[in-house]
C-alpha cells in the first residue's frame, strides 16, 4: 500500500496538538497515561489520523510497559514497520501504511505465539466499538 500524504493544514485540524506531534513529529505520549491503556471494550483500534483498521481487541494485552500493547496486527500489511534509531536506540517503529503516521513501536518480547508486542500511543488511535445494544 502506498501511504496517501494528508497535508498538514487537514491534520492539524483534525487532531489535537498532542496527537499530531506523537503522530507525525514521531512523538510519544507518557507511560501509563493512554486513554486505552486499560480499555477492555471489544472493537477495532483505527488510525486516529485516517480511520485504518489496524488492530483487534482481541490481540490487546496488557504488558505492563504503560502503553496499549497487541501482539498482531488486524492483518497482513494493517501496520508497517521501519527502523529507528532515534535517541541511539534500535528499535522497530509501527507507522500507520495508509497515512504514515507513527503508532509506536513493536518488540519481539511478546508473551503469545507471535513473540511480538506492539506498543501503542493512545493518542494514535481510535475504538471503533459495536453499539451496546449489540445492533447496528
Amino acid at each position: 500500500m502506498t501511504p496517501m500524504e494528508p497535508s498538514k493544514d487537514v491534520l492539524k485540524k483534525k487532531l489535537t496538538p498532542e496527537q499530531y506531534r506523537v503522530m507525525f513529529e514521531r512523538g510519544t505520549e507518557p507511560p501509563g497515561t493512554g486513554a486505552y491503556l486499560h480499555t477492555k471494550t471489544p472493537g477495532t483500534y483505527r488510525c486516529a489520523a485516517c480511520g485504518f483498521e489496524l488492530f483487534s481487541s482481541q490481540a490487546k494485552f496488557d504488558s505492563g510497559s504503560g502503553w496499549p500493547s497487541f501482539d498482531r496486527p488486524l492483518a497482513d500489511g494493517a501496520v508497517a514497520t521501519a527502523p529507528d534509531t532515534s535517541g541511539g536506540m534500535r528499535r522497530t517503529e509501527a507507522v500507520c501504511p495508509r497515512c504514515g503516521a507513527h503508532l509506536g513501536h513493536v518488540f519481539d518480547d511478546g508473551p503469545t505465539e507471535t513473540g511480538k508486542r506492539y506498543c501503542i500511543n493512545s493518542l494514535a488511535l481510535k475504538l471503533d466499538a459495536p453499539p451496546a445494544d449489540g445492533h447496528d
